[in-house]
């Protein structure tokens, strides 16, 4: 996968299976929502685990089925903590609550994505924001929309001006992990202009594709966290590389998205 994500002819049956995909993440959001709004208590990580398995699990008894009857031969990935490359062919890339744990807290920063990869490509996506109805949507070689509207990158040329953000390492994270994350904020603080932390990734890449902030970058990182928004922000004309400029993959160890503008000056600045 190059900083510009391999395009490829736009397809009829990928443009209506992304109207299809569409509507499956908005059904199972709308089962979502009808289970938020009160704080879910938890004493211990078993606890938590179940809480975020019901959630998980009320999402994915919507997108399996129907998903799987769009692309019967397609195989399934759901765990948003798996990395790394997919063997060849269809994958359905699916995260059923990103942001599950935002959900649990009664916090508004939450989604359901699910993004088709063909051959290590990422060929179309569907983010739905089920609290204020928004539906990302992006198909390879025909841009990024939200709700039907096109969306692009800022134009932002000074990192100075920027507004940036970060998500944090996943949890039991490798500890030079953690301490390279840290440093990496300090460095944003001392060149952007602002500087944003939470989780989950996806809804920070869906603010650079719709030109609201300049840039994201995050250490390690899943599939799920990041094929969504890197098809998003390449479509909408952003730039997707590692922190250090060199091509993105999903093995890569780190991962930056960023107006075309401050690409460069972010390298730098996540660099030192």
């Amino acid at each position: 996968m190059s900083e510009t994500l391999q395009s490829t002819v736009v397809a009829a049956s990928d443009a209506d299976l992304l109207a299809q995909t569409a509507s499956a993440v908005r059904e199972a959001g709308s089962a979502l929502r009808e289970r938020y709004g009160e704080v879910v208590r938890y004493q211990s990580r078993e606890q938590l685990m179940r809480a975020l398995a019901v959630n998980d699990d009320a999402a994915l008894d919507i997108l399996r089925p129907r998903l799987t009857s769009l692309r019967p031969d397609a195989g399934w990935v759901e765990d948003e903590l798996d990395g790394g490359a997919l063997p060849a062919g269809e994958w359905w890339v699916v995260d059923p609550a990103e942001g599950n744990v935002n959900h649990l807290h009664a916090l508004p920063e939450w989604a359901v994505t699910a993004t088709l990869v063909r051959d290590n490509q990422p060929v179309l996506t569907a983010v739905h924001l089920p609290l204020t109805g928004e539906t990302y949507t992006a198909l390879t070689g025909a841009g990024a929309y939200l709700d039907g509207r096109p969306l692009h990158v800022a134009p932002t040329e000074d990192l100075g001006l920027s507004i940036v953000a970060t998500s944090q390492a996943r949890p039991d994270e490798d500890e030079n992990v953690v301490r390279r994350v840290g440093s990496s904020i300090t460095a944003m603080l001392f060149d952007a202009l602002v500087v944003r932390t939470a989780v989950p990734a996806t809804l920070h890449l869906l603010n650079v594709a719709a030109g609201r902030i300049d840039a994201f970058w995050q250490f390690a990182g899943a599939r799920a966290d990041l094929l969504p928004g890197a098809l998003l922000v390449t479509e909408a004309g952003g730039r997707i590389s590692d922190a250090e400029g060199r091509p993105w993959t999903p093995q890569s160890e780190s991962f930056l998205a960023a107006a075309p503008g401050v690409h460069a000056e972010a390298v730098t600045t996540l660099s030192r």
